[in-house]
């Protein structure tokens, strides 16, 4: 496989991870409130357009992820035809649920434009549309880190990418499923302090994986 079909998968997860970044964490971090629905509503009303911005992200990084598991295909089916099948399927799966769960984004929108409302029933509409959305999220995380064991699988055995990126992007998938089962069975766990880092290699192994495929491309050709 050509060095140009590795920078193409490269530059599609830049988009995906800048997209991802900004829709997932930049916009709910400037606008979402833990535990005050009545501020939330107010910083939704006062900033919009950023809201919309972040919905229109969010298309546009699941439309990248779709995309991606198939170029990446192109580029990493030699080293392992099965393992290569199941990345493709299990990145699949992720994307109708992704894109289903946006509709509780704009149910946010439809909810603010609702002028018959009262405070603290638009503060409770938004907050129920907002957690609906949490969970899509979560259940969508289970593949999200699926796909990450099969693909972090075929960048360690490639040969022409970097073998620790590959590592690091198998434990990141294991992150994502911890995170899943944990949030699920123990009560407790939102509040403990490892939620902050159990995604992050994911994160790295993700970025670093893009990056190096975008600029670098294989080491060598794949023979």
């Amino acid at each position: 496989m050509s060095g140009t079909s590795t920078r193409t998968a490269g530059v599609i997860y830049l988009m995906v991870v800048v997209t991802g970044l900004f829709t997932l964490g930049f916009v709910p971090s400037q606008l979402l409130v833990d535990g005050d629905p009545a501020r939330t509503v107010q910083n939704l009303m006062a900033n919009e357009y950023l809201w919309r911005l972040g919905i229109v992200s969010g298309y546009l990084c699941y439309i990248a992820f779709l995309l991606l598991p198939l170029e990446l295909y192109r580029v990493l089916q030699h080293v392992h035809p099965r393992a290569a099948v199941v990345m493709v399927a299990l990145a699949a799966v992720s994307a109708p649920i992704a894109f289903l769960n946006q509709v509780h984004l704009l149910e946010v929108l439809t909810v603010l434009g609702n002028a018959a409302l009262t405070p603290d029933a638009m503060a409770a509409a938004v907050s129920a549309e907002l957690s609906t959305n949490r969970n899509g999220q979560l259940m969508a995380q289970i593949f999200w880190g699926l796909w990450l064991w099969p693909f972090g699988y075929l960048v360690y055995r490639s040969g022409f990418l970097p073998k620790l990126l590959g590592v690091v992007l198998m434990v990141g998938g294991l992150g994502y499923v911890t995170h899943f089962v944990a949030t699920l069975l123990l009560p407790g766990y939102p509040d403990m302090a490892v939620v902050r880092w159990i995604r992050l290699p994911a994160g790295l192994g993700e970025m670093g994986i893009a990056g190096w495929m975008a600029v670098r491309g294989p080491r060598r050709p794949p023979s």
